[in-house]
């Protein structure tokens, strides 16, 4: 080993840092890690000086940075990194529980040293943390950073065969609640009169821009898959990448979430070839008699001609390089559905078996759990999601024929001709009747949709903790409701997601912040994370621009124009650009983007307001989705958190050719803050290039350059304020690091 120790150059910087005399640096040529390492406690004895550990340069995920390959095959082998200031640590151990591995000194750049080991991959799951050592120091790197202590849920994991769309990481999706999204085809609306839902007949709404009423899921507008069709070229020039459809299946609400047939697209979304029938008029009650609605729904040209246009707008969204998610609604059905006919609309047709509630002797009597086996004929004790009787829960672990009408349909849309790109799956850890079923449900069920189509996105709907679905074998993410919604809307807006509840201790509160995504993200393996879907607003709660008027309540309580009332668009910008540069998969609800409001459903279903949409949020959102786009970085790189304070963030997202940090000043008063920005790899005494800026009155692609001293930078920033800088590629690493 050829070593050369310059003592004169180490006094050199002792002298010129008095603030950090403890520290020693090493310069010269280093051959192998255990070499290196004894030159550091070498250097150290002679100088008589004991090391301060930088924790705040210890890193490692799971990005394809820090595991390559990130997303490891059974067999293969895999190569872990591990990143610390420069000659800082004595020695780093990859410890896996049962063994620890002492990791190879692999390179110095820049202001950091890199440590590498390798490993075989099994079929086991490798759960991981880093052991750091440097002089008197011990401390553990987990998922949720430095630790004196362990916590086995915040241990880094790989499983391997797990994998994740690489279309679907960082991708920007839009959800569409189609029948408020565009009217495109009148021949299909739903007629008033036409059927019973609810205890009261439907009703077509005249007029698109009619608020939606207290039991508005009867009441329709007109919204249908030929208006989507009409609009691709509106999302293909908003950036949109993917597009989720909230459930198109049968369904007699507009939601749709209580499907009646999931072979086929509803014809009052698709199309009516067959109409005839009468209306329920005349004081007739009972659906049985609506039989302009039962040929809508049930006979076979209406079906196939709708599943037929559902062909054309899939070609047609995949022609211009998006995709599409349908939602799944697969722990319950409706009461109208076919294998139940509660309201004996199937009863009687031809091509159709008589339902479970009709007759004890249906086929479908076991895909439902009775409660009194003596009631049929119309026997109505069967068990509701929730106890509504317009939801039977689906009963699997009674029925394999159910099982796997299911999974025949999981696979079906996902393969040609349909040949969409994956599911949104409806409270989707409710399924079953028991946890340990759930499980074994999906773990099967992603099995089916797999085969076939492996490039298909499995999505759950989730509240709470999902680690022991994110394994690996069941669903590939969820919407992100805990590690993005909820903590980007406490801190920008201090309110619950369904404006229920305003705590103005959390308004701006970094450390909360931080502390909720630090937890909540280690529930998740990076394949998952990156595809997570991060919305601000969906149907379930209220518009994110309604809430940052910070009025409490639901909408019951206000008229109609409160939702508007006292917002803060230059807040939702804000939040927007956190949006997309954090990781996951920055997902629009339709309307959003034009600065559409709303309290928690059904109010937060308005019809989008083309023609009066606010243009200047548009381009907003047009030129936040580009900025996201043409950065990979935004989509896969890793997340370092910087600096917090009182309405006060910033973090960067880096790889190792791009960094950029996003700011954030959210109170009503211009502050300015200098926080270090040399931990996410940008060089110590460079430029950051401003890439994007909003503040209260505007927003702004124009460049701006900003200095970066000794690894820190000074930012000056107006109210309610958000700013991206990116580094400056030609100068990466080329001055002397002075992090100590």
């Amino acid at each position: 080993m050829n070593v050369r120790i310059d003592p004169e150059w180490i006094q050199n910087e002792i002298k010129t840092d008095s603030d950090q005399k403890s520290r020693v640096k090493e310069k010269g040529n280093k051959l192998g890690s255990r070499s290196y390492s004894q030159l550091m406690k070498t250097a150290r004895y002679v100088m008589n000086m004991l090391p301060v550990l930088n924790v705040d340069a210890l890193f490692s995920d799971e990005s394809a940075d820090y595991v390559s390959p990130m997303e490891p095959k059974v067999g293969e082998e895999v190569t872990i990194r591990f990143r610390s200031a420069r000659a800082n640590v004595d020695e780093v151990y990859l410890s896996l529980g049962d063994r620890k591995i002492r990791m190879d000194f692999e390179k110095t750049e820049g202001a950091f040293d890199y440590y590498t080991t390798k490993l075989t991959c099994t079929e086991a799951t490798l759960s991981y943390y880093f052991e750091v050592i440097g002089g008197r120091s011990l401390v553990w790197l987990t998922k949720s950073g430095v630790s004196s202590t362990l916590d086995e849920h915040h241990f880094f994991r790989i499983t391997p065969g797990f994998s994740t769309p690489a279309w679907a990481k960082g991708a920007v999706m839009y959800q569409i609640f189609v029948e408020r999204f565009a009217k495109g085809d009148p021949s299909t609306d739903v007629l008033t009169d036409e059927y019973r839902y609810l205890g009261a007949n439907v009703r077509q709404i005249d007029g698109w821009t009619y608020r939606p009423d207290c039991m508005e899921v009867r009441d329709f507008y007109g919204g249908d898959l030929q208006g989507v069709l009409n609009k691709l070229d509106y999302l293909k020039d908003l950036g949109i990448e993917v597009i989720y459809l909230n459930p198109i299946f049968v369904s007699p609400s507009n939601h749709k979430y209580d499907t009646q047939d999931y072979d086929y697209v509803d014809p009052h979304f698709g199309k009516i070839v067959v109409d005839e029938g009468e209306l329920l008029q005349d004081g007739r009650v009972e659906n049985r008699d609506a039989s302009r609605y039962i040929c809508r729904v049930t006979r076979r040209e209406n079906l196939e001609a709708s599943n037929q246009l559902f062909i054309r707008l899939v070609e047609e969204i995949h022609a211009r390089g998006m995709r599409v998610i349908l939602d799944g609604v697969f722990n319950h059905c409706g009461s109208f559905n076919k294998w139940m006919d509660r309201e004996r609309i199937y009863e009687g047709q031809e091509g159709y078996s008589q339902g479970a509630f009709v007759a004890r002797e249906s086929p479908y009597h076991d895909f439902f759990r009775f409660r009194d086996e003596h009631a049929w004929p119309y026997n109505e004790s069967y068990d509701g999601w929730w106890n509504h009787n317009t939801l039977p829960k689906l009963n699997y672990e009674d029925s394999s024929k159910l099982t796997e009408y299911i999974f025949r349909i999981a696979r079906k849309w996902v393969s040609p001709p349909y040949s969409v790109d994956g599911w949104r799956l409806d409270v989707a850890a409710d399924l079953g009747f028991s946890a340990e079923f759930n499980h074994k449900f999906w773990q099967m069920f992603r099995r089916e949709v797999k085969e076939a189509n492996p490039n298909a996105i499995i999505i759950a709907e989730h509240y709470g903790e999902s680690r022991s679905w994110l394994k690996g074998d069941q669903w590939d993410t969820v919407m992100n409701y805990d590690a993005f919604m909820e903590p980007v809307t406490w801190f920008f807006t201090g309110m619950e997601k369904h404006s229920d509840e305003f705590l103005e201790g959390q308004l701006g509160n970094a450390d909360s912040f931080f502390g909720s995504m630090r937890y909540h993200m280690s529930h998740f393996m990076e394949p998952s994370l990156l595809c997570a879907m991060n919305e601000l607003s969906n149907h379930d709660h209220s518009r994110f621009l309604t809430r940052t008027n910070h009025k409490v309540g639901r909408y019951r309580d206000f008229n109609y124009d409160a939702a508007s009332v006292g917002v803060k668009p230059e807040v939702m910008r804000e939040a927007v650009v956190m949006q997309m540069t954090w990781p996951g998969a920055p997902t629009l609800y339709y309307g959003d983007e034009v600065g559409l409001t709303g309290f928690t459903d059904p109010d937060n279903r308005r019809t989008y307001p083309w023609g009066k949409e606010d243009r200047q949020m548009l381009e907003f959102h047009r030129a936040a989705i580009e900025m996201h786009k043409v950065h990979p970085a935004l989509r896969t790189g890793s997340l370092k958190f910087l600096y917090g304070s009182r309405d006060f963030i910033a973090y960067a997202r880096f790889n190792q050719t791009e960094q950029i940090v996003a700011v954030f000043n959210n109170s009503d008063q211009e502050r300015t803050e200098r926080f270090s920005v040399w931990t996410a790899g940008i060089p110590m005494d460079g430029e950051l290039v401003r890439i994007f800026y909003t503040d209260a009155d505007s927003f702004s692609r124009k460049a701006e350059i900003y200095k970066v001293e000794q690894g820190a930078i000074t930012l000056t920033m107006l109210p309610f304020c958000a700013i991206v800088l990116a580094a400056r590629k030609k100068t990466m690493f080329q001055q002397k690091p002075r992090w100590w």
